[in-house]
């Protein structure tokens, strides 16, 4: 049996990592257990009464900080085969963490928490690596400090801080001013602990997995669509929760590499089993779609509340579209990836609504503009926008600073395989945060990789 290792130190030696041009790519693979179920079933089934058994669990450092996490606040978080096992406390029941947690580099997984110990009358630190501790936590702790949270923390709300949930927290109703699936779990994973009803409001609907997973494990949980779109997302407090059965579909974020390779690489046919197709994280294939991409979608079935299928991609000639700024919430992480994906298409693609790409692991948007002018390809970044004028083949030959970003790092080592000149990355560590196998997934089915 393993336990989850806690992260890794936080100084480490750059691994750059070169991707040359191929002939094509082909084949079958499978890509790692979605990040956010991932992350999502430890925190419930630590709170649930009796043994969660996960299986297709995301192996990847951020997961297994969420997991470590998970184990200091008392819950048993071992793997037995390929399965991963949570003996929860039950709902309420969470213990004071001997120590800090330590979240690496896991956004998600550290501003979930966030919410899950919101609830309990005992002091929680949070500490990370320098990515993680760079990044502010104000939006998901101000509507936590509603219920009576007190937050010590570094300049800007940012890690390391404490957080010590009221002895007698208060249920609140939040409208989330800023599409964030992460403001709105943390809120209701708050409210599990709370007696009385929590309420989040959300204007823009985000990735729903949350709410999905509360009524799985039982929670007593209502969600209301007004006639103009907005979310009423309300959770009881201090039910019961009950240990679930819980398969990790493949992750769409991680999915999308193999599948822009697919459609820049010429002569490329490849399929991605077992995909999760939750339409709140397809805005991606949806906007592929549009600019012409060969994209089959079969095998459709549905495990968990939620949708899956495999996909097939074949090469395909791309053309330049406009993407609205109300599909951002459904394809935020995929940006980058998109933008190597226009820099092969006809005309200009625009996207729009990508302020939040500003508070990512880096400045996202700003690394990825920087990322396609060091390689040749015509682009302009706006405050909240990204125009990519491609043509049929970028140029490449650059060495791309990633400034520690995992995303940014796969997409243009994704470039680098139909460039016309190799494309490098100055490191490649960090793609371990999110999906470690991506180096020999993309190496089986063709991709030059040194």
């Amino acid at each position: 049996m393993a336990s989850p290792s806690a992260p890794h130190g936080h100084d480490h030696t750059p691994e750059p990592l070169t991707s040359s041009p191929v002939q094509n790519l082909s084949g079958t693979i499978s890509v790692p257990g979605d990040k956010s179920i991932s992350h999502r079933s430890l925190l419930l089934g630590a709170v649930a009464d009796g043994q969660t058994r996960i299986s297709g669990l995301l192996e990847a450092d951020d997961v297994m900080a969420t997991a470590g996490a998970m184990q200091a606040l008392g819950a048993k978080v071992e793997k037995q085969g390929s399965q991963w096992l949570v003996d929860g406390m039950g709902n309420g029941a969470l213990l004071e963490p001997p120590q800090p947690l330590d979240f690496g580099n896991a956004g998600t997984g550290s501003r979930l928490a966030m919410g899950l110990v919101a609830g309990y009358d005992f002091p929680v630190t949070f500490v990370g690596d320098a990515s993680l501790s760079s990044r502010p936590m104000g939006r998901v702790l101000n509507p936590l400090r509603e219920t009576g949270l007190q937050v010590e923390s570094a300049e800007g709300d940012r890690l390391p801080l404490t957080v010590h949930g009221a002895p007698l927290p208060v249920p609140i109703t939040y409208r989330v001013p800023v599409a964030s699936a992460q403001v709105k779990s943390a809120v209701l994973l708050a409210g599990l602990n709370i007696a009385g009803t929590t309420t989040v409001i959300e204007p823009v609907m985000t990735r729903d997995h949350t709410e999905k997973m509360l009524a799985g494990f039982g929670a007593n949980i209502t969600v209301t669509t007004d006639q103009d779109g907005t979310r009423h997302i309300s959770v009881e407090g201090q039910t019961k929760l009950t240990a679930q059965d819980v398969t990790v579909p493949g992750d769409p974020s991680s999915s999308s590499f193999a599948i822009v390779a697919g459609l820049i690489v010429p002569g490329s046919d490849l399929t991605i089993k077992n995909v999760l197709l939750n339409p709140t994280r397809t805005g991606l294939f949806d906007t592929l779609l549009e600019m012409g991409a060969d994209l089959e979608i079969s095998n459709r079935r549905q495990s968990g509340g939620e949708d899956i299928g495999d996909i097939r991609v074949r090469h395909s000639k791309l053309t330049g579209v406009d993407v609205p700024a109300d599909r951002a919430p459904s394809m935020i992480d995929e940006y980058p990836v998109l933008a190597v994906a226009a820099s092969f298409a006809d005309g200009e693609t625009v996207m729009r609504g990508l302020e939040e790409l500003r508070v990512k692991e880096c400045d996202r948007l700003a690394v990825t503009a920087q990322g396609l002018l060091a390689n040749g390809v015509d682009c302009t970044e706006g405050e909240d926008t990204l125009s990519v004028r491609g043509s049929a083949r970028a140029l490449g030959g650059a060495t791309v600073e990633t400034q520690l970003d995992h995303r940014i790092a796969m997409s243009f080592l994704v470039m680098g395989m139909a460039a016309e000149k190799p494309v490098s990355v100055d490191d490649t560590v960090m793609i371990n945060t999110s999906f470690r196998e991506f180096v020999p997934l993309m190496k089986s089915l063709g991709a030059s990789l040194s």
